[in-house]
């Protein structure tokens, strides 16, 4: 198995530490390379955005609150620059992945809506 060394503050050394002996004491061992490898699979956008979608959702809106609904101001931002980025050839592979999760969200979010006009124009 390959050897990783990484040079880190005293601060956050104390708190590997810390972790490291909690850890050993329930389970025998550091599971730093857990931790690691889970960091790196973080969602392609931030939990917030999730988040912001799911909460309005769980609102139980009124069909005209579905067809009104939009990102946030900081999310349509966001989507500006990562176009802006990708039309300059410039985007990072995170990035693009990124760009494509908002895309699927966008997807989703209008099939939401055009389940709605129905309702919307009765």
């Amino acid at each position: 198995m390959p050897r990783i060394t990484l040079e880190v503050s005293e601060e956050l050394s104390q708190q590997l530490a810390q972790v490291g002996d909690a850890l050993r004491q329930a389970t025998s061992c550091l599971r730093l390379p857990e931790l690691l490898a889970l960091s790196l699979q973080q969602p392609a956008v931030p939990a917030q955005v999730y988040r912001y979608i799911l909460d309005f959702l769980a609102s139980n809106p009124t069909p005209e609150q579905i067809a009104e609904f939009k990102p946030t101001p900081e999310m349509q931002e966001r989507l500006r620059t990562l176009l802006a980025r990708s039309n300059a050839g410039e985007l990072t592979p995170t990035e693009l992945k990124e760009l494509d999760e908002y895309e699927r969200i966008e997807h989703l979010v209008g099939m939401i809506k055009a389940g709605n006009l129905s309702y919307l124009t009765s």
